[in-house]
């Protein structure tokens, strides 16, 4: 090696200074080693693969969240109807919460709970206890 800091291609035409060279120029200069471009892109497969399974994840959970709230409002769909068809003699009011009974083929809305009979006898047989809600559908309460 010459104390020259240029470098030159095989014709001889001037390239720029060996600090910019793509090859080592003497003993002292780093190790260049040659890239793998199948393990490049295999490691950029299995990343890719890696994410988008996480993201696929987060979207089936939030999916199955969504599902689940589908189902609730179907209930809540069923258990209004069933109410709306029973004997009602009062106006409900928004957020209290009132009972069901059966009595034979028909349903009762009471504001009577099971507990609250006394000596008198229920309208019927307990179903549940509800609440209505602002959207005029009834949730049943836990």
């Amino acid at each position: 090696m010459t104390d020259n800091p240029d470098f030159f291609d095989e014709d001889g035409s001037y390239i720029g200074p060996a600090s910019l060279s793509p090859i080592p120029l003497n003993l002292g200069s780093p190790v260049i080693k040659a890239e793998d471009r199948n393990q490049i892109k295999a490691n950029a497969v299995e990343a890719m693969h890696h994410y988008a399974n996480q993201e696929i994840s987060m979207l089936k959970k939030q999916a199955d969240l969504i599902m689940e709230q589908v189902r609730e409002i179907e209930k809540r769909l069923k258990v209004s109807e069933k109410i709306y068809q029973s004997d009602m003699r009062f106006t409900p009011v928004i957020g209290q919460v009132y009972h069901l009974y059966e009595n034979g083929d028909h349903f009762k809305l009471s504001l009577i709970g099971p507990n609250e009979w006394g000596r008198s006898k229920p309208v019927g047989k307990y179903l549940a206890s509800v609440r209505l809600l602002g959207d005029h559908s009834w949730d049943l309460v836990k």
